[in-house]
């Protein structure tokens, strides 16, 4: 297919599948701690606003979660299809961190969620809250274990090799392996920031509309308050994750930086932009910053960082594609930044709901943290190779012995079905969206909507499943 090996095109098909299936447990983590936030400002103010909000992204949660359930399974088949050479030589390190996922995280969310979707006017509130927060700390158990797996693959420690099979010797060496705290910090706060920008984008989108009501305000309010928290702190996290990476995986950090030599005793420039070029070994067209990258990863002013050329060539990952992907993502970082403090400004002039400018960069942002997480997969997967596990199996060895035809054709039919499926679902959000929040208001005027008699009870609109006015004592006396 395109004059691709099969060793290639079982990269592109694992690729593309989770690059579907990551944008979805992304918005699912950030959404359910908002549902959580949401529900609980509601019982501890009673404002029917919070209740409204709640049922308005219970709908979107419900949805993203359906679709995160269904691309997981299908990536998940793929190491025992694809990868089989992979799942033969490193199972009993992967498939019991995957089983703990399931035996923790997934039957958590599965005995609680049923709760939260359709119990509103089944169970009492504080049952129901405690519905919403156990699915919320299941989905971070969920990343947890995930992210475990993962980051042993990037910085493997806690086993042995016996007959060319990995043995583990302490489990906890495995878990808790050097890059899984700072990776597993990373992307739970790029969930939140991915979630924020959206609800954001929706709000700012609403009120460019001329949907102009409190529900919406508030919206725009909390997403752009944690963007001015949580973005700088990303920032940070980020930091501390290139710091590690540099001690753990240094020719990532120098395919992300896009050198080739260093002098010692001389700092390192920050390449901004170039073309690394694989073939000439020099980065072309490149601006320099000088001194700032020793600045930032060794914090000195003399000493170099790692260069392409202090690794073999079959060592080295495929820079064009680290280095570009590093600087999307960090250039949409600090587009958060800036977004976070613009609201602020705004907001002590009293005008975080007027500003066109403002809003329109809002909504234009929405995609923002998506395609960040996206920008950072890219990196930290593409850094990786030629290791499948770093420094002890390649990738290259890891693939299952099918032909370049069979892969071409699941490919195909990957790309045909994910679109088609996913794009329904993708459309089915936006149409979600667009809708807005029905404020308690207007179901007493019997407009209907969530919670009206009207509202049709369908799978994925259990969020349909609103409170009547006055429901809210009844069911406190239930409780």
């Amino acid at each position: 297919m395109f004059g691709l090996e099969a060793l290639e095109l079982a990269r592109i098909q694992f690729a593309f599948t989770v690059a579907f299936h990551i944008i979805f447990p992304a918005i699912t983590i950030g959404l359910a701690s908002y549902l959580a936030v949401l529900e609980g400002l509601w019982l501890k103010t009673g404002q029917e606003l919070y209740r409204d909000l709640y049922h308005f992204w219970m709908k979107v949660f419900a949805v993203n979660f359906a679709m995160g359930v269904v691309s997981g399974i299908v990536m998940a088949y793929q190491f025992g299809t694809n990868w089989s050479a992979f799942s033969e030589f490193a199972g009993s390190v992967t498939g019991p961190l995957l089983t703990y996922e399931v035996l923790t995280a997934f039957f958590l969310e599965a005995g609680f969620l049923g709760v939260m979707l359709f119990g509103w006017n089944r169970v009492g509130p504080g049952l129901h809250f405690f519905s919403t927060l156990m699915v919320a700390i299941g989905t971070l158990v969920s990343t947890f274990w995930i992210l475990s797996s993962n980051s042993w693959m990037h910085t493997p420690q806690g086993h042995e090799i016996v007959d060319g099979i990995v043995i583990p010797v302490s489990w906890m060496a495995i878990i808790f392996n050097p890059s899984f705290p700072f990776r597993l910090a990373h992307m739970a706060v790029a969930a939140y920031l991915a979630t924020a920008f959206m609800v954001g984008a929706t709000a700012a989108w609403h009120l460019l509309k001329g949907n102009d009501n409190p529900a919406i305000r508030k919206m725009l309010s909390m997403a752009m308050w944690m963007a001015l928290g949580v973005a700088p702190l990303q920032a940070v996290v980020g930091d501390l994750h290139g710091l590690n990476t540099l001690e753990y995986q240094p020719a990532k950090i120098a395919a992300m930086e896009g050198h080739w030599e260093s002098t010692p005793g001389e700092a390192t420039p920050l390449i901004l932009v170039g073309w690394p070029d694989m073939q000439r070994e020099e980065t072309r067209f490149k601006i320099e910053v000088p001194y700032l990258a020793s600045l930032i990863l060794k914090h000195s002013l003399t000493e170099p960082i790692p260069a392409l050329k202090d690794f073999p060539p079959e060592d080295r990952p495929f820079s064009p594609i680290v280095f570009w992907s590093f600087r999307f993502m960090v250039l949409l970082g600090l587009l958060m930044i800036a977004c976070g403090f613009w609201s602020l400004w705004l907001r002590r002039g009293g005008r975080l709901y007027q500003s066109g400018a403002f809003l329109r960069f809002v909504y234009y942002m929405g995609p923002s943290g998506v395609l960040a997480i996206l920008a950072g997969w890219i990196t930290t997967e593409v850094g990786r190779q030629p290791w499948v596990i770093y420094g002890v199996m390649r990738t290259a060895d890891a693939v299952s012995n099918h032909s370049a035809a069979q892969l071409g054709l699941t490919l195909t039919l990957f790309v045909v079905i994910y679109l088609a499926v996913f794009g329904v679902g993708f459309l089915y959000v936006l149409r979600l969206l667009a809708k807005g929040p029905v404020l308690t208001e207007g179901r007493e005027q019997g407009v209907g909507g969530i919670g009206h008699p009207r509202t049709p009870a369908r799978p994925l609109s259990a969020s349909d499943e609103g409170l009547q006015p006055g429901e809210k004592d009844q069911l406190g006396e239930r409780n």
